[in-house]
C-alpha cells in the first residue's frame, strides 16, 4: 500500500473474480499486465501451462501435457495427486481458436457432454483482461463441478498465471 492509502501497483495483484451467472453458467475474470499475445501464448504453449494451470494449494502435479492449439486440434492434460491411486486426465478438443483474442474447446474427460470452455483476450492499455466462461449441458453439472471443489482453483491458477508472465517479462530475450 502506498503512502496515499491506495494501492501500489508495484507489489498489487490483479484481482480475480469468479462468477455463476446462470443455472450452467461460471465465468472468471482477470487482468494480466501483459499484452495479449503474450497471455495468449501462456494458455497455448505447453510448458507454459505446465507452470501455471494446476493450483499449487491443490497438491497436484501436472504431469504431461500435449495441446494441438488450432481449430479441430486436441488437447490432453495428466495430473497426479498424492490421494489418487490413478492419474487424472482431462481431454478435449478445440472447436475454435482466434490468435490472441478467442480460444474454445470442450471437455470430454466424462463424455461427449462435458463443459465448453471460451476464453477471450482483449488487450487494453498493455494489459489483457481474460474471460474464461464455462457453459456446463446442465445445471446439476455445474453443481458437481462446483461441489468436487474442481472449480475453487481458479483465483489461485490466474495468480500462477500472473506470476509466470511478471517472471518472463523480467527475463533477457
Amino acid at each position: 500500500m502506498a503512502a496515499n492509502g491506495k494501492p501500489d501497483p508495484a507489489t498489487a495483484r490483479n484481482e480475480t473474480t469468479v462468477e455463476r451467472k446462470s443455472a450452467r453458467e461460471l465465468v472468471v475474470t482477470g487482468t494480466f499486465d501483459a499484452p495479449a499475445h503474450i497471455v495468449f501464448k501462456a494458455w497455448t504453449t505447453p510448458a507454459l501451462l505446465q507452470r501455471w494451470w494446476a493450483p499449487k494449494s491443490y497438491g497436484i502435479s501436472f504431469v504431461a501435457c500435449e495441446a494441438d492449439v488450432r481449430t479441430g486440434g486436441t488437447y490432453r492434460f495428466v495430473f497426479s495427486h498424492p490421494s489418487s491411486p490413478e492419474p487424472m486426465e482431462f481431454v478435449g478438443r478445440y472447436i475454435e481458436v482466434t490468435p490472441n483474442a478467442r480460444l474454445v474447446w470442450t471437455n470430454e474427460e466424462a463424455g461427449p457432454d462435458g463443459a465448453v470452455t471460451t476464453v477471450t483476450f482483449e488487450e487494453r492499455g498493455g494489459k489483457t483482461q481474460v474471460v474464461m466462461h464455462d457453459l456446463y449441458p446442465s445445471e446439476e453439472a455445474l453443481d458437481a463441478a462446483i461441489a468436487s471443489g474442481s472449480t475453487g482453483g481458479f483465483g489461485e491458477s490466474f495468480e500462477q498465471l500472473d506470476g509466470v508472465l511478471a517472471a518472463d517479462a523480467e527475463t533477457p530475450r
